[in-house]
């Protein structure tokens, strides 16, 4: 289910005081990157990425692709950062971003 406006300006601000906890660089998207990005979006729904690669377009691509393999929302890309959310059914209340910044 696409996320509304409202959420979205919701974890945008919850979004801007975290640290990125993936980082992508130009060799693409490993099983090991894939793997961290699962685990990321199980622990904390909302994650921080940062795709190390200079053209605008492999980003997005990038980006895209995460979100995909992910099954998650896109909420905000700002240059080299993406905010990528995932609803975690059974949320750990200490490490998700969403519930601890309520």
């Amino acid at each position: 289910m696409p996320l509304t406006n409202e959420q979205k300006k919701q974890y945008k601000s919850i979004g801007h005081d975290l640290k990125p906890v993936l980082m992508v660089a130009g060799n693409g998207l490993s099983e090991g990157v894939l793997a961290e990005l699962d685990r990321a979006l199980v622990d904390h729904e909302l994650i921080k990425v940062q795709i190390k690669l200079e053209d605008r377009d492999d980003r997005r691509a990038v980006i895209e692709e995460l979100c995909k393999q992910g099954r998650a929302e896109l909420v905000q890309t700002i240059g080299k950062m993406a905010l990528i959310y995932r609803k975690n059914p059974q949320p750990n209340k200490q490490l998700s971003n969403i519930h601890r910044y309520k």
